[in-house]
């Protein structure tokens, strides 16, 4: 069923309740997932951190692999997580929280199948939001604050034109070659070659750790191979290399 955000009412949605458990299997699909810089470090940990640039806007945004190919998420096994995190825009589902008007307002999703008679419910009798709402709201804030500084930082990392284009060569067990492409990485030089002053400036934004977080992130690409022997047709080698910014133009696109 598509997904059908719409705002939250407490008029219209007052009798809904939204199932809590640990199944995530409407992320099924989703190979690539929005990060935010507070998540970095615990993401990074875990799975690959990338830079990806929409083709329409021309802005760019770090998102996280969850899988080689489109459609493919390789931390799912049925409906279970493999993996300590998980992605904060992963999490946040059925809800989301969206410009709506002049501010910021919770969505949700109807469609959801987490929309249960035997869930949580998200008003009292009174018409106020439940615990489990403001609990919930309260994550969605934090997720919006996080969201702001994260753009703060891909605006700063691509103004000091610190990105460079990378391409992954996928060798599979049945002897089929792919390459993926369309993502950015950090260029080690380029940062290396900042003068002092703009590294103080990115130490004291806190974004000089985030950089680091990414450049070290690109090490768990090991990780989403091993991930792929669960699979039909497993990976068999990896080889990461970066590419001439004419040559990276993107494979497919982004679901994140």
């Amino acid at each position: 069923m598509a997904i059908n955000f719409v705002p939250l009412d407490k008029e219209k949605h007052k009798d809904l309740k939204v199932a809590v458990n640990t199944s995530f299997s409407f992320a099924k699909n989703t190979h690539l997932a929005a990060a935010t810089i507070r998540e970095f470090a615990q993401l990074a940990a875990t799975m690959p951190l990338v830079f990806i640039e929409d083709t329409t806007s021309k802005r760019h945004h770090v998102v996280t692999m969850l899988g080689m190919e489109q459609g493919q998420n390789l931390f799912l096994t049925g409906d279970s997580w493999k993996g300590p995190h998980v992605p904060m825009n992963i999490l946040r589902y059925p809800f989301d929280v969206r410009p709506d008007g002049d501010k910021l307002g919770v969505y949700i999703d109807e469609n959801s199948d987490l929309i249960s008679d035997e869930g949580q419910a998200l008003f009292t009798e009174a018409g106020e939001a439940s615990e489990f709402l403001d609990n919930r709201q309260k994550f969605l804030a934090d997720l919006a604050n996080s969201e702001m500084l994260t753009q703060r930082f891909v605006a700063k990392v691509v103004e000091l034109d610190l990105l460079d284009p990378i391409q992954i060569r996928l060798t599979y067990q049945d002897g089929k070659q792919r390459n993926v492409t369309g993502m950015m990485s950090i260029n080690e030089k380029k940062l290396l070659e900042l003068p002092e002053e703009q590294v103080l400036e990115l130490h004291k934004q806190g974004f000089l750790g985030a950089i680091y977080a990414v450049m070290m992130s690109v090490g768990q690409l090991n990780r989403l191979v091993e991930l792929s022997n669960d699979t039909e047709n497993p990976i068999r080698s990896m080889q990461l290399s970066a590419v001439k910014a004419e040559e990276a133009a993107p494979e497919a696109a982004p679901n994140a």
